[in-house]
């Protein structure tokens, strides 16, 4: 018994070693985890992300690669949580080598004015952006395939966005309660908007749905009060519920008769609505 209560001492003091120093070295106060022998990611410091404030304040600026004991690894990737709750951070500059940014990967920025996503980047996380309120713009490249649910989730100081014809989906929340957003282009290469995609953004006034989107998501227009006009494509099949609930600045909408279904309240609350043509292809609502 003894022995057994030794061993289990020795293996968590093992563990509080390798919590205290989760990140495997710093250089020039940016924290890396090796991946390979010729890779690293960034990370936060210490064992979980909460554990320091503010440990990247004012500008951060990411190297291509970093040298460290003599060995030199090229920087491949941000991970999950690594500058979330970084109120400080003003501005990052991410270089070409980055091909992914984690979920969470900036959460709660507060202070982050400032983005530009390189071109190697392919993929954008879960809630990777969710409340940076001051994020005024950003520019997604054409590499970039898929943009992770609620990515700018009440990213309210967002004016505009530019999203590249590589983006066939808009997923779950991805720009929910963007409030200072007032256009947005989404580009034909889109064939679904998620469900709650742009709920609440109360600043957009006018959008089109590009040909090729199949289906508008459940409250994927939920209250976005300010939007005034709204164009269907032949290609959607079905308007899910509470679409555009609320949309009481709405005064027209014209339902292509490629629509075959209608959702549960799609346009309740819709106040400013005057008329609206049902096609003959319609089975429910």
């Amino acid at each position: 018994m003894k022995q057994f209560k030794k061993l289990a001492m020795a293996i968590a003091g093992l563990w509080c070693c390798m919590a205290a120093n989760a990140h495997d070295f710093e250089v020039d106060g940016i924290y890396y985890n090796i991946l390979t022998t010729a890779k690293v990611e960034i990370t936060f410091k210490g064992s979980s992300y909460y554990e320091y404030d503010n440990e990247y304040t004012g500008k951060a600026e990411i190297p291509e690669s970093v040298t460290y004991n003599g060995k030199t690894y090229s920087v491949e990737g941000i991970v999950e949580d690594a500058f979330a709750g970084c109120t400080g951070l003003t501005s990052i500059t991410i270089p070409n080598s980055v091909t992914s940014i984690g979920n969470y990967a900036f959460k709660g920025c507060e202070g982050l004015t400032c983005i530009t996503i390189p071109n190697s980047v392919t993929s954008i996380g879960i809630q990777a952006f969710i409340e940076c309120t001051g994020l005024t713009s950003i520019t997604i490249p054409n590499s970039v395939t898929s943009i992770g649910g609620q990515a700018f989730y009440g990213c309210t100081g967002l004016t505009s966005i530019t999203i590249p014809n590589s983006v066939t989906s808009i997923e779950k929340g991805a720009f929910y309660g963007c409030t200072g957003l007032t256009s947005i282009t989404i580009p034909n290469s889109v064939t679904s908007i998620g469900e709650s995609a742009f709920a609440y953004c109360t600043g957009l006034t006018n959008i089109t749905i590009p040909e090729g989107v199949t289906s508008i998501g459940i409250q994927a227009f939920f209250k976005c009060t300010g939007l005034t006009s709204i164009t269907i494509p032949n290609s959607v099949a079905s308007i899910g519920d509470h679409a555009f609930y609320g949309c009481t600045g709405l005064t027209s909408i014209t339902i292509p008769n490629s629509v075959t279904s209608i959702g549960e309240s799609a346009f309740a609350y819709c106040t400013g609505l005057t008329n609206i043509t049902i096609p003959e292809g319609v089975t429910s609502i």
